[in-house]
């Protein structure tokens, strides 16, 4: 048991010298990101909406 206890405090260890490492985005940069992300699920919104009307409507035709 002490040496699973010892390799799990290396993990937390390590895992944190790698966070410090990490460059964080900016506030700017984590806005810009955020809203394109949202814009781009938008229009991905849309565009599959938009196919699902067309593809309804030329079943209901074939079925008619």
């Amino acid at each position: 048991m002490g040496k699973w206890l010892r390799s799990l405090k290396q993990y937390f260890r390590d895992a944190w010298n790698e966070l410090r490492r990490v460059t964080w985005p900016s506030k700017k940069e984590l806005w810009n990101t955020t809203l394109t992300v949202l814009v781009v699920i938008a229009l991905a919104g849309v565009f599959l909406g938009a196919i699902d009307l067309l593809l309804t409507f030329l079943v209901n035709l074939y079925i008619r």
